[in-house]
């Protein structure tokens, strides 16, 4: 039988098909693995697909001991089952069909170390993420109040600078500043240990502009890197390639997609930049150089960083350190 899942925060609606398509089987059930496990008690030869959502990873670890299941896609499924009407009930039997004919696109599940790496390192980007908007809004509020101070602006001299202004919105965005850099050198001590015991954060390491915490992202974020034939196809996945329009013999090529992790997007323009300030005479940073006059930084620096997630894809692959 085979079993389509509508993942919610709060509940699944479920429907179960047999071989001919016929509906068997459809119920809410609440989003806990206890009901789940019940809902599930009395059957022992099931295929099951879950759409990916925010809620999908728990439900994924309990059924899959038990059961093959599979990850969907959700963009590239509702290409292929787009409907006009769209209930609950009707999305988890579309995926249940698409089950049965075998048009799920899948998407990769990484394993459980992957994932915790991935939520470390996330949980750091978050947090920077949060002292950034807090960093700008006191630029906010000294650019408002004509107020301008010396120095490099967030160094230790230029936050005593900030307090000695005795501002109350001003000295309560130092404090949630001062709380959150504890939490990121925290997590930041986490993340170096974790590199250093990482075989393939070290061989990443020998990239230059590429350190312990932009590593151990890109490991998270790519997984298995045998799960990619060659380096354009990891390219395509990360979302860097342009985008492709063909009609009537005429081709044109776009924007980047943007498809896949945008955490690792960021990390590797990062990486590209360190890397063309720190390596002047390498070939990724000569291709930068030479491109940047026809097309602006921008563009140089997207095309640059494709080429440094090539070299990524191969130090991983062929397990060898960086030779420029």
């Amino acid at each position: 039988m085979f079993v389509g899942l509508d993942v919610h925060k709060n509940y699944l609606q479920a429907a179960v098909v047999d071989e001919r398509g016929i509906l068997l089987k459809e119920q809410r059930i609440p989003n806990d693995i206890r009901e789940i496990e019940k809902f599930f008690a009395d059957m022992d030869d099931a295929k099951i697909v879950i759409e990916s959502s925010s809620a999908w990873y728990h439900i994924y670890e309990c059924l899959s001991k038990r059961f093959r299941v599979i990850l969907s896609n959700p963009l590239k499924t509702k290409a292929i089952a787009s409907a006009k009407v769209k209930t609950d009930r009707l999305d988890a039997l579309t995926l249940a069909d698409l089950l049965r004919g075998g048009y799920i696109a899948e998407s990769y599940v990484p394993p459980r170390r992957i994932m915790d790496l991935r939520g470390m390192v996330r949980h750091r980007a978050g947090l920077v993420k949060i002292r950034t908007s807090l960093k700008n809004r006191i630029h906010a509020h000294l650019l408002m109040h004509g107020v301008k101070i010396e120095g490099t602006p967030f160094t230790r001299a230029y936050m005593d600078k900030l307090r000695v202004i005795h501002d109350y919105r001003i000295d309560g965005y130092l404090n949630v500043i001062d709380a959150l850099n504890r939490e990121i050198d925290q997590v930041s001590r986490k993340i170096t240990v974790e590199a250093k015991d990482d075989e393939y954060a070290q061989l990443l390491r020998t990239i230059p502009g590429v350190g312990y915490y932009s590593a151990l992202l890109i490991i998270s974020e790519i997984g298995d890197i045998e799960r990619f034939p060659d380096s354009a196809h990891l390219c395509s996945y990360v979302g860097l390639t342009p985008s492709t329009h063909s009609s009537g013999g005429v081709t044109y090529h776009g924007n980047i997609t943007k498809t896949g992790s945008k955490h690792l997007r960021w990390i590797l323009m990062e990486c590209t930049q360190t890397h063309i300030r720190t390596e002047p005479d390498s070939s990724i940073t000569r291709f930068y150089n030479r491109l940047v006059k026809k097309k602006g930084k921008a563009k140089a620096t997207v095309a640059a960083s494709m080429k440094l997630l090539k070299v990524i894809y191969w130090v991983l692959m062929e397990k060898r350190p960086y030779h420029s």
